[in-house]
This record gives C-alpha cells, structure tokens and sequence, in this order.
C-alpha cells in the first residue's frame, strides 16, 4: 500500500479517496498512516473520541457492549469506511465525544488516521467534502434505523 493517497487508484466512491486533487494533497498532509496486527483495537466504546481512521486495507469489527457485558458484533467494516467519524464531529470545541463502538481489527489492516483538530479544520475549508460527510453520517443513521427495526420486529414476533 503507497504511504500517499496521492498515489493510490482513486476511488469515487469513497469519501475522502476520490478527492480533487488540491483537496487530496491536504489530505495526504494531515493524515498518518498505520499498520497494525490482527487483534489491536483501533479504539474503544466509552473513550474519548480523538480520530476518525478511513479504513484502507483489511476489515474491521465493530462492536457494543451490552448491559450484561457481552459484546455484540454490530457489523464489519471493509475498506474505503470511515470509522469513528460521528464521535470526533459530535464532541464540544475542543475535544470529541466517546466512541459509540468499538474497533477490532480482524486481519493485518491499514489505516489513515486523522486527528479531530485537522478533520475540522479539513472540512471547514472544504464545504463540499463537509456535505459528502453529512450525507455518509446520513446513510449511517438510516442503517442504524434499519437494525433498530429488524431487532424489534424480531423480538415482536417471537414474543407474540
């Protein structure tokens, strides 16, 4: 994997990979990019929320924890998601809000991270890329309405 996103085969489809090109270059300068092993947490449910990581390589788990201590698999994620997004832009001024996940890597993955302070000041300059954020944050709300349903009309159905 190319240490630039510059170099990468742009992807459309993809939030921040199929970026014009001045708007790329920035965000090749503010990211890091990372390697880690199956097994590492990338974050974790109720910690502060200090990056967003657009996952390049790999999949990743993410899951809750229940009121009984279990974890529950919510989905896997695959690359070209960007995850942790919604803590880092819910939180107050200067710092972000707790994760709502948490992040497992299942294989060897590689991801861009992108601290919360550089995110911001990101998007603000770039109003276009603000609204294909708005618009991801969307569709992930829809999809978490979407299990909220399934869940209960599972439970409504085995109950009845």
């Amino acid at each position: 994997m190319s240490q630039s996103c510059l170099d990468c085969p742009p992807r459309a489809d993809r939030v921040f990979c199929g970026l014009a090109p001045d708007a790329l270059q920035e965000f090749d300068e503010i990211k890091s990019l990372e390697s880690w092993p199956a097994g590492t947490v990338l974050f974790r449910e109720g910690h502060a929320a200090q990056s967003a990581f657009v996952l390049c390589e790999g999949r990743v788990r993410l899951t809750v924890r229940s009121e009984s201590g279990h974890h529950i698999t919510l989905r896997i994620a695959s690359p070209g998601e960007v995850l942790g997004l919604s803590a880092v832009l819910a939180g107050g001024r200067h710092k972000g809000e707790a994760y709502e996940v948490t992040a497992e890597a299942l294989e060897l993955v590689q991801v861009a991270e992108i601290r919360r302070p550089d995110l911001l000041r990101f998007l603000r300059q770039h109003n276009d890329i603000c609204m294909q954020v708005v618009n991801l944050l969307s569709e992930d709300l829809h999809e978490a309405y979407g299990r909220v349903r399934t869940v209960g009309l599972t439970r409504t159905r085995h109950s009845a």
